[in-house]
């Protein structure tokens, strides 16, 4: 089967959606969007299946795109910052996935260099941004928030992420869109 190059833009387009949908999981609690973290789920996987271009694209556009069509996250400077964070996931999972052995086990390690890397690049925007939009910022804020309250979400990325794309190799499904 011939692989067409629309595939990756309409599954990228896919992530999107799905990135802009899942925080409505959480929608009867905001403050559950930051323990969660389900919007940074589809740009994780993105980054997997599809390389660092795509990654990154569903990544930078998902919050600032969500912001706009349902003001969750606020545009300035929370969606602009998560649009770094989110961006630099699927950027750096599909960097290192790319960069690595072609071994399947392999894409838990750039999953988790992906959220490393991005975490870091969430740090960075906000003590730049944050502090220019009267929010505190500090270090100890940033491990509570990137470490901490995060943990469950990052939980639910470690176990999610990993199962899907395992499922997804074992049927085959990712072998016509995988690095496209």
């Amino acid at each position: 089967m011939q692989k067409s190059p629309l595939y990756p833009l309409v599954l990228s387009s896919l992530m999107i959606a799905l990135g802009i949908v899942l925080p409505f999981l959480t929608a009867s609690n905001p403050a559950l969007g930051s323990v969660f973290l389900l919007m940074h789920i589809p740009a994780l996987f993105t980054g997997l299946i599809l390389g660092p271009k795509y990654g990154l694209l569903v990544g930078l556009v998902t919050p600032l795109l969500r912001s706009v069509l349902v003001s969750m996250p606020p545009l300035y400077p929370q969606a602009l910052v998560m649009s770094f964070e989110i961006g630099a996931y699927g950027l750096f999972a599909g960097l290192t996935k790319k960069l690595l052995p072609k071994k399947d086990i392999f894409a838990v390690v750039a999953l988790i260099v992906g959220m490393l890397l991005g975490r870091a690049v969430w740090g960075l925007g906000a003590a730049i941004f944050y502090p220019l939009a009267g929010l505190n910022f500090s270090l100890d804020i940033f491990v509570k928030a990137a470490f901490i309250t995060g943990l469950p979400g990052i939980g639910i990325q470690l176990v999610l992420i990993p199962v899907l794309y395992f499922a997804l190799k074992k049927t085959h499904v990712l072998d016509a869109l995988e690095n496209a």
